[in-house]
C-alpha cells in the first residue's frame, strides 16, 4: 500500500542542547514523502521523506538565519535532507518498528536506525484512509559535516547530539484506493 505524506499534518522537529544547559527546539514544515506500508507485511515497505531545510523554524529570525547558512545547513546549496529506508523490523510490539535507513544531510549520507510507532489507521471522509506515524531517532551531527561551534567556559555553545521527532499523517495514495 502505497501512501502519501500529508505536509499539512506532518511535523518535524529538531531539538539540541544550548550552552549544554538547555534545549533548544525547531521545526521543519513542508515535510514531503511516500511511504509504502502494509500493516500485515511491514519488513516489505519502505519510506522516503524530503525535508526543507530552509523551513527551520526555532522562534528566532537570527538563529534560523545562522541555521540556514553554509554553517549549518547551508540551504542555499543543499534545499533537503533525505532520509531513504533500507529495512523495516518489526519490534516486539506489533506496531512498533526498528527503521533503518540513509539519511542524506548537506550532501552527505550516513546509516541511522529509526524508531517508529504505527499510531494506527482509520477511514479519511476526504482521502480514504489515512495512517498516522511517529518516529524518533537522535545523531551526532558533526558526522553531516555540520561542525560549527563555539567554545564555552561550560562546555560550547550548541550540543553535537541532535534530537529528531517526526509526527507524520498519510493518506493511501489514489492509484492505491482505485486498485
Amino acid at each position: 500500500m502505497q501512501w502519501q505524506i500529508d505536509t499539512s499534518h506532518s511535523s518535524v522537529t529538531a531539538a539540541v542542547k544550548h550552552m549544554m544547559l538547555t534545549t533548544v527546539r525547531g521545526a521543519f514544515s513542508g515535510t514531503s514523502g511516500v511511504i509504502d506500508f502494509d500493516p500485515a507485511r511491514p519488513e516489505a515497505g519502505a519510506i522516503e521523506l524530503r525535508i526543507p531545510t530552509a523551513s527551520v523554524n526555532t522562534g528566532d529570525e537570527k538563529r534560523d538565519g545562522h541555521l540556514r547558512s553554509a554553517d549549518f545547513l547551508d540551504a542555499e546549496n543543499h534545499p533537503e535532507i533525505v532520509f531513504k529506508s533500507t529495512k523495516i523490523t518489526p519490534k516486539g510490539h506489533a506496531d512498533e518498528f526498528v527503521v533503518d535507513g540513509d539519511l542524506t544531510i548537506r550532501g552527505t549520507t550516513k546509516p541511522v536506525s529509526v524508531n517508529v510507532e504505527l499510531l494506527g489507521v482509520a477511514a479519511d471522509p476526504r482521502a480514504g484512509q489515512r495512517a498516522g506515524f511517529d518516529a524518533k531517532f537522535s545523531f551526532d551531527r558533526t558526522q553531516w559535516g555540520l561542525t560549527w561551534n563555539m567554545p564555552i567556559p561550560s562546555g560550547v555553545l550548541v550540543s553535537q547530539k541532535i534530537a529528531i521527532e517526526a509526527n507524520i499523517a498519510a493518506t493511501l495514495k489514489a492509484e492505491a484506493i482505485a486498485a
